[in-house]
């Protein structure tokens, strides 16, 4: 009897399996095949080779095909034949004439005489002798000045490839003896789609949007990626599931990024700080969030001055709601505060906490953050309520259209702070009282959400639904697709309807774009509609029309804010 495991398959792992043999199968590195395939289609052979570029691009890869193209049996060419003896040696790291040495280990002088004085004899089979010298950069001083000789004017069949990930280091002198090709990262798109490749010829199950997520962790690397991807097929026993790759790497959903995204524009810290606890709760990086929140600024800015540089459409129309409501100059700022709050983690009492004090900060600089009850001394350019508890505007944040900064007399700064204020705006009606006529009726979807004790990502929503119908026994609402991160709190919401109605209610959300206006929406239309009017009063006063006329001022129309 056979001791356990004695007839078990080794298995290889996928950046083995799928290593590239041949310059056809390299990904990502076309600058620098093209340059090599004409060489060697010209015979315009060079003595050293310097391979630059960080982990996992392939430096080792190319020099193996290098080394098959040089020889191959066939003779010296672009497309070795991958089945002649050398080839197949040079594969499995038994070519004899093929060495690899790793300087970070053999870094000494007397590494390098050994290996220069072996490099004097002829090839045992092969045509070259090739030397692949790894992490070059950390050759001793004196090694690099043993090699410069034979680096320079090595014998005919000699050639030397070196591969490093910090060229900066390299003496000069070493690399003007070389052709130097510089490899470039993986494009997260270019990864994708090698992975789902592999995934493929595997037979392998795969959720597209959970390869997003390896390609990011993978941070340009190939090689990373394929074993982040053996260990999320191992993760999930075959499968791999976009919530199990998330939880295996510990990364921020796009859902919670997106709900941080509306509690900002909405105002609405306490759904900014829900989200921070369900992220401490289930362990997931604060100094991943950031770095994610910091580069979603960075993509809404882009739609917002240059749309055309997210190529990607369904990002773009994903982010375009969100270049809309926030300012240009706020999200500016967010960027920094998110940068800023990164670097500050390790600072913090704890990573929780410094990431909760990022988004107090990123809800205390909004330009509208003065709200009733935040306890926040807000905008400076928010109205303000005057001694008479009327509300008036504030004079010292309107900028040059406000005259009554103006030393033009005694009688008139009186004159300017009446004449100033905007036409009242008619204040919207009291939402009617629960389980009024209004209240439950099947068409005032918007007064209903307005009595409703929501808060947080529950509120947000009730706010982006609409009604369809209404029975005894059921409520259906519908929802746009690009606010589907917030469907987990679908019964939070089901829960405060049965406790309004007083009766069992199933809750219903299709997902569809919206037919008509959901609260939140109208509620942006008020907004925007109170908004106008603010300005239009300003802007129609005889006195501030006089005052900009004759001092050749401007109104900034930022500092306005309806009563």
């Amino acid at each position: 009897m056979g001791r356990p495991g004695s007839g078990t398959m080794s298995y290889q792992v996928l950046a083995r399996k799928w290593r590239p043999k041949s310059f056809d199968t390299l990904v990502g590195q076309e600058h620098v095949v093209r340059a090599l395939t004409h060489a060697l289609d010209q015979q315009r052979l060079h003595h050293a080779y310097l391979f630059t570029g960080t982990r996992g691009v392939g430096k080792t890869t190319l020099a193996r095909i290098l080394a098959k193209a040089l020889n191959c049996e066939t003779g010296i060419t672009s497309t070795p034949c991958g089945v002649c003896g050398a080839c197949l040696e040079i594969d499995s790291g038994r070519f004899i004439d093929y060495v690899e040495m790793d300087a970070a280990s053999n870094r000494g002088v007397e590494d390098m005489a050994a290996l220069l004085e072996k490099a004097a004899y002829a090839p045992n089979s092969g045509r070259f002798k090739v030397y692949m010298i790894d992490e070059v950069h950390q050759l001793s001083g004196h090694a690099f000045n043993a090699m410069l000789k034979t680096l320079e004017e090595p014998p005919e069949h000699v050639k030397f490839i070196l591969a490093t990930t910090d060229p900066q280091k390299i003496p000069v002198t070493v690399l003007s003896r070389c052709l130097q090709f510089n490899l470039k990262q993986m494009s997260p798109s270019l990864i994708v789609d090698h992975l789902t490749q592999v995934l493929a010829a595997e037979g392998v199950d795969c959720e597209p949007a959970a390869l997003r997520h390896l390609a990011k962790a993978a941070a340009g690397s190939m090689r990373d990626a394929l074993s982040l991807l053996d260990q999320a097929i191992a993760h999930g026993a075959g499968r791999i599931e976009e919530e199990g790759v998330r939880a295996m790497l510990g990364t921020v959903g796009d859902d919670h990024l997106f709900s941080l995204l509306d509690g900002l524009a909405d105002g609405d810290i306490h759904a900014m700080l829900a989200v921070a606890e369900i992220m401490e709760a289930r362990s997931l990086s604060f100094d991943s969030a950031l770095q994610e929140l910091a580069t979603l600024f960075h993509r809404i800015a882009l739609v917002q001055f240059a749309p055309t540089a997210i190529l990607d459409a369904a990002e773009r129309e994903r982010l375009a709601p969100y270049a809309e409501c926030l300012d240009a100059e706020f999200l500016q700022l967010c960027y920094q505060i998110a940068i800023h709050g990164r670097d500050e983690l390790a600072l913090a009492p704890d990573e929780a906490a410094g990431f909760g004090m990022v988004l107090l900060r990123l809800h205390a600089f909004r330009p509208d953050s003065a709200k009733v009850g935040t306890g926040g001394r807000g905008d400076p350019g928010s109205a303000k309520v005057g001694a008479g508890g009327t509300a008036q505007p504030a004079r010292a944040s309107t900028g040059t259209a406000q005259p009554a900064s103006l030393n033009t007399g005694t009688a008139q700064p009186e004159r300017a702070n009446t004449a100033m204020r905007p036409a009242p705006v008619a204040s919207a009606p009291p939402p009617p009282q629960p389980n009024s006529p209004a209240a439950t009726g099947d068409s005032d979807w918007h007064a209903l959400v307005a009595q409703l004790p929501l808060t947080g990502m529950a509120r947000q929503l009730a706010q982006h639904c609409e009604l369809i119908t209404l029975t005894d026994t059921q409520i259906t609402l519908r929802m746009s697709p690009v606010h589907k991160h917030l469907a987990p709190q679908q019964e939070k919401l089901q829960a405060e309807l049965q406790k309004h109605y007083g009766r069992p209610l199933a809750l219903k959300i299709e997902l569809a774009e919206t037919a008509g206006e959901t609260p939140k929406v109208r509620a942006d239309n008020v907004k925007r509609e109170r908004q106008d009017q603010a300005i239009a009063a300003i802007e129609g006063d005889p006195f501030v029309r006089e005052v900009c006329d004759l001092f050749d001022a401007s109104i900034d129309e930022s500092t306005i804010k309806p009563i």
